[in-house]
């Protein structure tokens, strides 16, 4: 058993059975009071009656108190086979006439004529429960005036209590019992899907992402399972899509290196130093193509979502950023004889975001817009503040058409027919940076008619 479902079962133990023993530690605690006061008031009755009996045989012998009781009398009220009774009969006054000493408390309540009070004091040293009646105080009455006290240790009292706190806290520990064996057995098949659950995901090979399926899940684990499965499902897709991106940037570098290596082999086996510059321009050409594809791979890779947790995002001058990024654009624009203008306004536009991923972005989407224009075609930069921040590009490229135009984004997708030498990851880094950036990428027709249109809007820079 894990180490850590012990403790899950035994923290549940303890919740359930801790608050069990309190209860059943208070429930004795009140019922040995409710019994003691139960045998308290059974006895309480017996000694009053012995007291009522004894006033009711005192005399004046003499002019002495005297008690007229027959030795067996006093052998029946006076002797108990488990405790000691004690009497004393005293003056109103307080001098005892005859019997046991008995102490009362210091501050014994005063009782009326024929009325009793109850307390508890000490005889011969022992504790004992005593009753004091007072008699002979009414004009006419045929008593003569005492007051009487009888006493009893508690030996039968406090027997009796613990007779009646063992027959009512005795089931309930059996009960208690009974109930943590249940709840115990509970508790391991209550935890038995997860023991199950742990065993299934042991015994997973290290690729195995596919959905758990462990039977009899309560309601409570199912989210959790559900949660689980949602994961593996996450990174099955994760590696799928990175295994994908490995083949496919293995196909995309395999096929410029074995241009290069064709092309040095060329230039080693010439003789002619001008076919030897060319074969050397080529290969310069192949190895710019070469350094381009690994940049553009590190770039898709540095802009993940998941490698931009930590991203610092501060507010930029998207206005400023477009100008110089265009004007960074302008010469291979001429070499092109493209019209490449801005058209940005006087104001600055803020949004929020990170400059160096910014300007990749646009420079992503200058490079296709210049790229796939046609020689003397027009690339304008445009932007916009309503009803957000909003960048558009706009070419006089071939129009993509609508079916393909969420598939530019994909990465390595490109046109069928399409002359233009590329990787088909320029669109594909652009999305995931504008998606970072809480940003919208989209594609639509240019205005006039002719080519496409890339448009970037942004967030507010306050939200």
């Amino acid at each position: 058993m894990p180490r850590e479902q012990s403790l899950l079962r035994t923290q549940l133990l303890t919740w359930l059975l801790v608050p069990l023993a309190l209860l059943l530690v208070i429930d004795a605690c009140v019922s040995y009071w409710v019994a003691l006061s139960f045998s308290q008031r059974a006895y309480d009755r017996s000694l009053v009656e012995i007291a009522r009996e004894v006033s009711l045989h005192l005399k004046i012998v003499d002019g002495q108190l005297a008690l007229d009781l027959p030795p067996a009398a006093r052998q029946v009220l006076f002797s108990d086979p488990s405790d000691r009774i004690f009497y004393e009969i005293s003056t109103i006054d307080g001098r005892v006439v005859m019997g046991d000493p008995i102490t009362p408390p210091s501050r014994a309540r005063t009782t009326a004529p024929h009325h009793e009070a109850l307390y508890d004091g000490a005889a011969d040293g022992a504790p004992v429960r005593i009753v004091e009646l007072r008699v002979g105080l009414e004009a006419g009455s045929a008593q003569p005036p005492a007051v009487v006290r009888v006493a009893e240790t508690e030996v039968k009292r406090n027997g009796l209590a613990r007779e009646i706190l063992l027959s009512v806290v005795a089931p309930q520990i059996l009960l208690i019992l009974i109930a943590g064996v249940v709840v115990w057995v509970g508790i391991v098949r209550g935890l038995s899907p997860l023991e199950r659950l742990q065993r299934a995901i042991a015994s997973r090979l290290d690729r195995d992402l596919s959905p758990l399926e462990v039977k009899e899940v309560p309601g409570e684990v199912r989210p959790l399972l559900q949660s689980i499965n949602g994961l593996l499902a996450r990174l099955d897709s994760l590696f799928t899509l990175q295994s994908r991106f490995i083949a496919d940037a293995a196909h995309q570098l395999k096929t410029p290196m074995a241009g290069l290596r064709a092309q040095l082999e060329l230039a080693l086996r010439e003789h002619d130093p001008a076919r030897m510059r060319e074969s050397m321009e080529k290969l310069h050409a192949g190895l710019e193509r070469l350094s381009r594809l690994i940049n553009q791979l590190l770039s898709l890779a540095r802009n993940e979502p998941d490698a931009v947790q930590a991203l610092v995002l501060m507010p930029v001058d998207l206005r400023a950023l477009a100008l110089d990024v265009a004007t960074g654009w302008v010469p291979e624009a001429l070499k092109r004889g493209i019209d490449l203008g801005l058209d940005a306004g006087d104001e600055a536009i803020v949004v929020r975001g990170d400059p160096v991923r910014l300007r990749e972005l646009l420079d992503n989407l200058l490079d296709n817009a210049v790229r796939y224009s046609h020689e003397g075609g027009h690339v304008t930069v445009r932007l916009g503040t309503s009803p957000c921040p909003v960048v558009s590009i706009s070419d006089d490229g071939p129009s993509i058409p609508v079916h393909e135009r969420r598939r530019v984004f994909e990465r390595f997708h490109r046109l069928l027919g399409n002359p233009q030498d590329g990787s088909g990851l320029g669109l594909a880094i652009a999305q995931e940076i504008a998606r970072i950036h809480g940003a919208q990428i989209r594609l639509d027709d240019d205005t006039d008619g002719v080519g496409n249109t890339f448009s970037v809007s942004f967030p507010p820079a306050s939200a």
